[in-house]
Order: structure tokens, then sequence, then C-alpha cells
């Protein structure tokens, strides 16, 4: 393309798909490796709107910024910061807002790619311990038929 606009949304677009795939890396073997001291208070019951692993969405969106910040919309940099920034307010939305509704806006889904998404989400916490977990994405989750299989095998049933 010859269009620098077309050309970062197209950036910052494959950046927000390539964020799916670093997050689930970083929840699987971050989160739930070294960084569950963190990530723990995410599986126990919520005491208050905050919670220490909300320290991840803020490191993440730091990043965004200092790399936004520190480029210019020639740059692809920026656009990697846009389409970053734009996977974090999806996750803010989708799994903070809707799935474990920490604001209620609009009520659960009933059907549909949504309410796939917070039952699989349920599934991982159906573990709440570091390991065994299943289910590591937050905006693409395998089908729940599947998911039922592994959790039920690891419960020995």
């Amino acid at each position: 393309m010859n269009n620098p606009f077309l050309d970062g949304a197209l950036i910052a677009l494959v950046t927000v798909f390539a964020m799916e795939a670093v997050a689930y890396c970083v929840h699987r073997f971050v989160m739930h490796g070294v960084g569950w001291v963190l990530h723990r208070s995410h599986h126990e019951p919520r005491t208050g709107f905050w919670e220490h692993n909300d320290l991840f969405g803020i490191l993440f969106a730091g990043i965004s910024m200092a790399m936004i910040s520190v480029s210019s919309a020639a740059d692809q940099l920026f656009w990697v910061g846009i389409g970053m920034a734009c996977y974090g307010l999806l996750y803010f939305l989708v799994h903070d807002g809707l799935v474990h509704r920490r604001f209620r806006f609009v009520g659960p889904p009933r059907s549909g790619y949504l309410s796939h998404l917070v039952r699989a989400h349920h599934m991982h916490h159906a573990v709440k311990t570091r390991d065994g977990a299943i289910s590591f994405g937050f905006l693409y989750a395998p089908p729940l038929a599947s998911l039922s299989r592994v959790l039920r095998s690891r419960r020995g049933q």
C-alpha cells in the first residue's frame, strides 16, 4: 500500500491479533508460573475493585504508551503501540468488564461468541491453583466440549 495511514492501521490490526498469542503465552507461562505471586489474586474472591493481578495490565499499558510516545505516526513502532492499546481496551472490556463483571454496564451474554468466552474463562477459574488450569486465551477459547474433557481428565473423572 502507498497510504501511510492504511499501512499503519494494518500494522495495528495485525498487532491486535498477535497480542492474543502473546497474552496466551504470558498468561500460561508467566502468570501461571513465576508471576503467580501477582496473578493468584485473580483466582481468589475479589475483596475490592483492584487486585494485584492488575499490575500486568498496567505493565502492558506502559509498554504500549512508551512505544507510542517515543515514535511518530510514520514509524511502525507507533502502530504496534496503537495495536497493543487496542488489544488492551478489548481485554479490559471483555475480560474485566464482561467476564468478571467489574463494571456492570451490560448483562451476561446468553449465546454466541461472547457467551463462549465467558464460559471458557469460568472453566479456567474452576482451577484455583497455579497448575492444571485450562483455556489461557482472553479473546479466543477452544471449543467448550474439549475444555470440559481436559478438565474432567485432570480431575480424574
